[in-house]
């Protein structure tokens, strides 16, 4: 599902224009990359939570020639699915 597909069918169960839900949908990410950005948790009950993590520097490989190269730290984004999500999917 990509994201006009997934802003179609929230529409029709919210019964809103598409472009309203857009615009909601845009707000929703604007408000959890700015929570992220400052470092917070996020967390929507029963459905997902995200956080940043910090990824120490680490040796690595090219995969492409097998030698070795350092890769940096950086902070990324872990999301781990609510107890409600995993019992639907599963």
């Amino acid at each position: 599902m990509n994201r006009s597909e997934l802003v179609s069918a929230a529409a029709e169960r919210a019964g809103t224009s598409a472009s309203a839900m857009d615009a909601a949908l845009h707000a929703i990410q604007d408000v959890v990359t700015d929570a992220l950005t400052k470092g917070e948790k996020v967390t929507i009950p029963g459905f997902a939570t995200l956080e940043t993590v910090q990824r120490s520097a680490r040796e690595g490989r090219n995969p492409a020639t097998g030698e070795k190269m350092q890769i940096p730290a950086r902070t990324a984004v872990k999301i781990s699915a609510g107890t409600a999500l995993k019992r639907a999917v599963s």
